[in-house]
């Protein structure tokens, strides 16, 4: 909202243009002559990163005020996980079966979607890390359903460009993993894990362990596909040797279907 009271005093963009109408001399051309907000050099010092942080927080936050976000259901899952139409393609077997999650995160969507747009597309608004697989599957369910989601993409080497189906005034990029995971859980009513490698791993344990140490309010946390995820996780030895509590794995509920975290999510009893 824009205070009136500061009418009075010159924009930030009239300032930035003005100055760049400024005649050439030696001291115009110095770095140092350079507005502050308008010097890119300046503003990535390392000196400078609380700020970066700061203005990553900050900007995705005032867009999804502005778009009346009020609350979201969360997608996390590997992007390496192929759509069942390109299945042939994965690099193994294994990972060919993990194509039926793909279409599970894509229905999940597609159903959290047309909830969504009964409160007018405020709450229960399906956030992916907006890349491939999982990612995309989730974003492209929502598009199909025809709301709106959103994609919050880092800045990778490689696999992380946005994917096509994201809502694009919704669609961020983080320098910051610690700043883009706070925009995942800031508004979560809903947690669902996908199969996944690394990544998936980490943004799973760490929802899992706000939660678990109450920095976090608790949410219906499903992760889909017991069989993947008891495979590569052993929970139980986890509470047998008292690294967590035996109550800690009641944190969180196995699915399989997207009719089944629907479920879940709507007869949710926290502990």
């Amino acid at each position: 909202m824009k205070d009136d009271r500061l009418s009075r005093f010159p924009a930030a963009h009239d300032d930035m243009h003005t100055a760049e109408a400024v005649p050439s001399t030696a001291q115009t051309e110095s770095p140092a002559y350079r507005l502050a907000f308008d010097d890119q050099d300046f503003l990535c010092r390392d000196e400078l990163r609380p700020v970066r942080l700061q203005l990553e927080l900050l900007k995705t936050e005032l867009a999804m005020n502005a778009h009346g976000i009020e609350s979201t259901i969360v997608l996390f899952g590997g992007a390496r996980v192929p759509a069942p139409e390109n299945a042939d393609t994965a690099k193994t077997d294994r990972l060919r079966g993990l194509a039926v999650y793909y279409e599970e995160a894509r229905k999940l969507a597609y159903l959290a979607t047309e909830e969504s747009q009964k409160t007018g597309g405020r709450e229960n608004v399906v956030v992916t890390g907006g890349g491939p697989g999982v990612m995309e599957a989730g974003n492209r369910g929502a598009a199909e359903a025809g709301g709106q989601s959103i994609g919050l993409n880092i800045v990778l080497p490689h696999e992380q460009a946005p994917n096509a189906y994201v809502t694009p005034e919704l669609c961020f990029n983080f320098h910051y993993f610690a700043i883009r995971k706070m925009h995942f859980l800031m508004r979560a009513k809903a947690i669902c894990v996908f199969p996944g490698g690394f990544g998936t791993m980490d943004e799973l344990f760490e929802a899992l362990t706000l939660i678990q140490t109450k920095r976090m309010d608790p949410v219906p946390f499903l992760l889909f596909g017991k069989d993947f995820w008891e495979e590569v996780v052993n929970w139980q030895a986890l509470a047998r040797a008292g690294t967590i509590a035996e109550d800690d794995l009641k944190l969180f509920r196995y699915v399989e279907t997207a009719k089944d975290a629907i479920d879940a999510i709507k007869n949710w009893d926290p502990m």
